[in-house]
């Protein structure tokens, strides 16, 4: 997979304005998104990855093989920063959620050693109500046992209806099966 950064973006009317299709990766702050992108792209260091929540502040695009953007949003949760700040990242995702026409899939990152919280809820429910094709990602599986990691598992398929794939980013478990489901959400739109 050839992927190469393109930048960050801070404001919504900064995002790149072309016909690429956009796949999103959104969840809680320290959930994984950076290492899954790093892991997935097979760049150890494309996507910055850090122990303090709330690193990635802005919307990252990064071009995959020049055909379409994988998109990694802010964190949303726990992070230090200011209630201002927050809220900043909050309107961001939010008018880009809505507004991005060339969005055509979301994966959405849940740790499995966590509860889902009702940010969580919203946006799996929202992807519902719109309709958004996407794959839910139970990161850390390497941290549970086979028994836990397969009831997070089901517990996500039946509760929203989505396909839900354990992935660790110790041992790469899973990221075959999360490559071959964004190829074939690009297939779709092709």
């Amino acid at each position: 997979m050839n992927c190469r950064f393109v930048g960050s973006f801070y404001r919504y009317d900064q995002l790149p304005n072309d016909t690429l299709p956009q796949i999103a990766f959104a969840g809680r702050s320290n959930v994984g998104k950076s290492t899954l992108l790093n892991k997935l792209t097979g760049h150890k260091r494309l996507a910055k990855v850090s122990s303090t929540p709330g690193k990635t502040r802005s919307i990252n695009f990064y071009s995959v093989n020049d055909e379409f953007y994988f998109v990694d949003l802010p964190g949303y949760g726990y992070a230090r920063v200011s209630r201002t700040e927050r809220a900043r990242w909050g309107r961001l995702l939010e008018q880009y959620l809505e507004s991005a026409n060339r969005l055509i899939g979301l994966i959405v990152l849940l740790d499995g050693r966590r509860e889902i919280n009702e940010r969580d809820r919203e946006l799996l429910e929202w992807m519902g109500h719109k309709e958004l094709p996407g794959i839910a990602i139970v990161t850390k599986a390497d941290k549970l046992n086979r028994d836990k990691i397969n009831r997070k598992v089901k517990e996500i398929e039946s509760d929203f209806g989505l396909p839900a794939v354990p992935f660790s980013a110790l041992t790469g478990a899973g990221k075959n099966q999360i490559q071959g489901a964004i190829f074939d959400l690009v297939r779709q739109i092709n």
